[in-house]
């Protein structure tokens, strides 16, 4: 029997950022790939990765993953990568134009929400986000909670 196919397993996703979520409105996601080294790569699938800090820029036409923490392979060697470097992403023009434009207005930034892998490449979900104030993020706290309450007392009836 064929396997079915899910648009995004649990098991390629190999970071997320939660904050990001929580910091942010997302208006907008794009899938991006990323231009990673040997020893990156095999670091990623380990899952030591870290995207808390991290965001993305648009530099000469280019995508750019910014303060992304990768750690060193262990088994690598004096040709291991450094961790904070800045690294290539993978759009088309015309998404980069786009994104470059959103980001023109103040308080707009690109953050990674999620890398994952996909056909054996590693991708980066990215969010067009617009900063939240403090009472914004208390807001979508005491909704959420309203939520899970109204979904306890339906589940009874």
């Amino acid at each position: 029997m064929a396997k079915k196919k899910t648009k995004q397993n649990d098991d390629n996703v190999l970071a997320q950022n939660k904050k990001a979520r929580h910091d942010y409105n997302i208006l907008e996601t794009v899938e991006a790939g990323v231009v990673l080294t040997g020893t990156e790569i095999k670091s990623a699938r380990e899952r030591r990765l870290n995207l808390k800090d991290g965001f993305a820029q648009i530099r000469n036409g280019e995508a750019w993953l910014v303060n992304v923490h990768i750690s060193e392979y262990d088994q690598g060697n004096r040709f291991n990568h450094d961790p904070l470097r800045n690294r290539k992403l993978l759009l088309h023009k015309k998404e980069i134009k786009k994104l470059g434009t959103m980001t023109m207005d103040k308080g707009i930034t690109i953050v990674p929400l999620k890398v994952y892998l996909k056909k054996g490449f590693a991708k980066v979900l990215l969010g067009v986000g617009e900063g939240k104030h403090e009472y914004d993020k208390r807001e979508t706290i005491k909704r959420r909670d309203q939520d899970r309450q109204i979904a306890r007392v339906l589940k009874h009836y």
